[in-house]
């Protein structure tokens, strides 16, 4: 009978602990404010499904608008000290800034977006935002009419050069006469900044702008000055509903639930991800179709499928770059290391790269 008891009680306290178990603390380092609707804001909303999904197994702590400097180790290391279990850092050159902090808590599981170095305790992420931008540029090759195309450009990392490649790759295929002009902001986050880009860029003769940075503002430059516009990483038509065509959106909450549900259950383990539209991680928002013909519409919709297939890979040969040099052979499509390490531009984009 004694060990009759010994055993029940020993059953209900296992029960009872597990029902009470302390949630996973989960937490964002973000470069900029959840309310930009652009980059953080999509990683934000990410941030709020896996606290749905996930439910009472999760809490979860961001940190705002955070240099890409020493104050980046100080709110990381911040995190890991008060009990955080896992850390999103979600912009590129945050990346040392998480190794370093992770050496120091190798018990802190660690996630660093757009990155590419790896440890025991640190995942790298990142979406094929390049296919977006294939679609987004045949459609500009389509819709110019004075053959120019401005582009506000952040910093010249890999995404982002990748990025202008891939659009200026479709839109030349429709349009050989098209000229991207590209002004490089060195910010990812800076409304004025980018509303003022985009303005030098309408001066100089462009009727639709594309941008690699994070607010709505120029969406909003081209709505006024009657051009056309791409919105970034979040469908940003509201803000600009008579320029905007259509945006590349950043789909981070599957992940982020799947990340850290394998921190509750215990079977988180180092992985590299980079998925796309196949996979659901890129999306395009509606195209306006108060701006775009039906055709167009129609094409851009067959190039999500034949994106998502396979039959169409953004970057197929024969790719030369800007000084001749053939990259990628023809019928052949550039590997993914290519692609992550790319530092040139292609032909006819010349001066692409800042100075």
């Amino acid at each position: 009978m004694i060990r009759l008891l010994t055993i029940i009680t020993a059953f209900f306290g296992l029960f009872i602990g597990s029902a009470v178990a302390e949630p996973k603390k989960v937490g964002f380092i973000y470069i900029g404010p959840p309310g930009d609707h652009g980059w953080t804001y999509m990683h934000d909303v990410g941030r709020q499904y896996m606290e749905s999904q996930l439910g009472d197994s999760v809490t979860s702590t961001y940190i705002e608008g955070v240099p890409e400097n020493a104050d980046a180790v100080r709110a990381i290391r911040k995190l890991a000290a008060s009990g955080h279990d896992l850390i999103f850092t979600t912009s590129f050159n945050y990346m040392d800034q998480t190794l370093e902090v992770a050496q120091e808590f190798p018990n802190v599981k660690f996630e660093h977006a757009t990155g590419y170095k790896r440890a025991p305790n640190v995942s790298t992420y990142s979406a094929r935002f390049y296919e977006g931008r294939t679609i987004s540029g045949h459609i500009a090759g389509h819709m110019t009419k004075s053959n120019t195309v401005g582009y506000i450009a952040s910093f010249p990392i890999p995404e982002v050069v990748r990025g202008i490649n891939a659009f200026y790759l479709a839109a030349s295929k429709v349009n050989p006469d098209i000229k991207i002009k590209v002004i490089w902001v060195f910010t990812w986050y800076d409304p004025g900044k980018e509303a003022d880009a985009a303005n030098t860029l309408i001066n100089q003769g462009a009727d639709i702008i594309v941008q690699h940075t994070d607010t709505f503002a120029p969406c909003q430059a081209a709505e006024k000055a009657g051009v056309y516009a791409f919105g970034q990483a979040s469908n940003q038509e509201e803000f600009c509903p008579n320029a905007h065509l259509t945006a590349i959106e950043d789909i981070w909450g599957p992940y982020y639930a799947a990340r850290a549900k394998a921190v509750v259950d215990g079977t988180w383990e180092e992985k590299d991800t980079w998925e796309g539209m196949a996979e659901g991680m890129v999306e395009m928002s509606p195209y306006n179709a108060k701006l775009m013909p039906t055709s167009l519409i129609q094409e851009a919709v067959a190039m999500e499928v034949a994106i998502k297939d396979g039959t169409l890979h953004p970057f197929t040969g024969p790719i030369y770059d800007a000084s001749g040099e053939l990259r990628v052979p023809e019928g052949e499509v550039a590997d993914d290391l290519m692609m992550a390490t790319m530092d040139w531009c292609v032909k006819g984009m010349e001066g692409c790269l800042p100075e």
